[in-house]
């Protein structure tokens, strides 16, 4: 029996063609990203390197301030304005009433000083008249009293006729009519003689009044120690016065000129203006790029295609204290004052004053 023999078949395998290739492609891949991750990191280094070394030797940037009347800068600047000014209208009004009281002391005292020589004069003018009228009333007083005694001695017989009226009338020798007649003079003689008693009485009071030194005299010499005593006093609160009215001028006068001087601060444009008032903030380094009506440019990216957006309007001369918009760290300079034609430019982090930073 015949047999057929069986053919083997051996299929070898093709090495795949698609498992190399995506093989490269990945590797080619993950090169080429390293190598623009590379870059990349590089040209960002590059840049900040740039921006730094940028802001490091560029001297023409300053920083826009936003200034708030809510700022605590602001409200604290408020609170010693309207302070000030309280207490310059208050030394004002009191200056004023100061003044007015002198005029009036003086017045007082121009009046006083008139009225002290009249005094003096009348003082001196009634001690001559006793100096002369004295000895004369003296020797009226002697006389007067010469002149009652005999008197008295009339008196005497007075006393007498009485009796004898009384024994007339009795006798019926003269009638009732008669005798009250003559009681009646006689009664006339001794009120006379009573009048002429008093009448020496006030004159040696009087007598004493002229020839020494009274109470009513003292009382005048009181009055023009008063009057003198009032004068010096009146002196003493006139100069008081004046020195005060002195020290609170030049009080006010410093007053205002710190006012003065703090309407020349941007917080005082920040808390007063009715527009809307824009500032920058600039080194001492770059203060030689600032002055009145320099243009201010406003940039992409905070330094290139820059464009022309105010000009500076006026320069604070005040110190402030700021931070470095790009380094952060603590720097001191000035405020200025912008005119924006573009207010949005205000909230850029930078501007840069004169020309344009890269020339474009």
């Amino acid at each position: 029996m015949a047999t057929t023999p069986v053919k083997k078949v051996l299929s070898d395998p093709k090495p795949s063609v698609i498992q190399p290739l995506l093989y490269k492609s990945v590797v080619t891949i993950y090169r080429v990203f390293a190598i623009a991750t590379l870059y990349v990191v590089l040209l960002g280094v590059l840049a900040y390197g740039f921006v730094m070394g940028f802001y490091a030797l560029n001297t023409s940037w300053a920083a826009p301030v936003i200034l708030s009347p809510s700022d605590d800068k602001s409200l604290d600047f408020t609170e010693k304005l309207v302070t000030s000014r309280q207490t310059l209208e208050d030394l004002k009004v009191d200056t004023q009433r100061l003044d007015d009281g002198v005029k009036e002391m003086n017045k007082h005292k121009a009046a006083l000083l008139a009225l002290e020589p009249e005094l003096q004069t009348a003082i001196t003018r009634e001690a001559e008249h006793n100096k002369r009228t004295g000895p004369q009333l003296l020797d009226l007083e002697k006389q007067k009293q010469a002149d009652n005694q005999k008197t008295q001695a009339v008196m005497a017989q007075v006393k007498e006729v009485e009796a004898a009226i009384d024994k007339d009338l009795a006798a019926g020798l003269i009638t009732k009519g008669d005798a009250a007649t003559q009681r009646a003079a006689l009664n006339q003689a001794e009120n006379s003689y009573t009048d002429s008693k008093i009448s020496q009485v006030l004159l040696t009071d009087e007598v004493l009044q002229k020839n020494t030194t009274d109470t009513k005299s003292l009382d005048v010499l009181d009055k023009q120690a008063e009057l003198i005593s009032e004068i010096a006093q009146l002196d003493i609160a006139i100069s008081v016065a004046q020195k005060q009215i002195h020290e609170e001028t030049q009080q006010v006068d410093r007053l205002r000129q710190a006012l003065d001087t703090a309407k020349q601060t941007p917080y005082y444009l920040s808390v007063s203006g009715d527009s809307s008032v824009y500032f920058a903030f600039v080194p001492y380094d770059n203060q030689r790029h600032v002055a009145i009506g320099t243009g201010v440019y406003d940039c992409y990216l905070n330094m290139m295609l820059c464009h022309k957006v105010g000009t500076v309007k006026q320069i604070f001369i005040g110190e402030e204290h700021a931070t470095h918009p790009i380094f952060k760290t603590d720097i001191r300079g000035f405020l200025i004052q912008l005119q924006l034609d573009h207010p949005e430019s205000a909230k850029s982090k930078t501007v840069f004053l004169s020309s344009k930073p890269l020339l474009f």
